[in-house]
């Protein structure tokens, strides 16, 4: 069994690294040793934890904007990366929106939204580091997809339509990759204690619901009763990328309190 610094040597970049499960997964990446490149639209939340990752674990830990919609966004923020920190061996694919509204009043630029930033943003970035792996015979890629992947909910079909996409692409990709070193795999959060499942309660609370009566619709579905944490993504993630996951690829594994079987 793999503990300690099993990721020394190696670069990480986590999408979305600036908060919520992003964040929680820099810091289990570094904690493992892993030098930390943090990629996001937003500047002061990516720089507050790059510098805490580099204070508290002795790693490198930079970071750069990025849209991971936008093609030219993403080249030219991986290119920072290669020039400041070197070329990934790790890529965490997490960042992601997402949006509650019914299928009848979804307009296109929501639909174009959610397909471009979960599941666009997911193919752009991985086009961004797999020559690379391919040429050391090496890599860990990891989709943080969720169990509206896996499921379907009302209200978000957008949004199921784009993770279930990035479950079919990680599956895809690693029957291409399975003999090259390199491993895809997607984590799939139940709902998450982040600003995103804060941002579901506020939605049923404007529907006329109470806070609580928001709160227990959200975790009524989980038979483990309470909200995901983050740091519980982030332990899922860290063993994906650690030498005992070598033979694991092309899973969705559910960190979703019994909800998905």
């Amino acid at each position: 069994m793999t503990d300690g610094r099993f990721l020394e040597g190696q670069l990480a970049v986590v999408t979305g690294g600036g908060r919520g499960i992003g964040a929680a997964i820099a810091e289990a990446l570094a904690a493992a040793g892993a030098s930390i490149a943090l990629l996001g639209r937003d500047k002061p939340p990516m720089e507050r934890q790059a510098n805490a990752i580099a204070a508290a674990y002795g790693v490198t830990a930079k970071f750069a904007t990025c849209d991971v919609a936008d093609e030219a966004s993403v080249t030219r923020a991986f290119g920072l990366v290669r020039e400041t920190v070197g070329e990934p061996r790790i890529l965490v694919n997490n960042a992601g929106q997402s949006a509650g509204v019914a299928f009848t009043e979804t307009t296109r630029d929501t639909w174009d939204r959610m397909i471009g930033v979960n599941l666009t943003g997911t193919f752009l970035c991985t086009q961004q580091v797999l020559p690379a792996m391919l040429k050391a015979n090496a890599g860990r890629i990891v989709n943080i997809a969720s169990t509206a992947g896996l499921k379907g909910y009302s209200h978000t079909a957008a949004y199921c339509a784009a993770k279930h996409g990035v479950i079919g692409l990680t599956r895809a990709l690693a029957m291409e990759t399975a003999k090259k070193g390199i491993t895809v795999n997607a984590v799939c959060p139940g709902y998450t204690d982040t600003e995103m499942a804060a941002s579901a309660i506020r939605n049923l609370v404007d529907a006329g619901r109470t806070e609580e009566e928001a709160a227990k619709a959200i975790t009524r579905v989980m038979p483990i009763g309470r909200l995901i944490r983050p740091e519980e993504v982030a332990s899922a993630v860290a063993w994906l990328c650690s030498p005992d996951a070598a033979a694991v690829t092309g899973q969705a594994i559910a960190v979703a309190g019994g909800e998905v079987m």
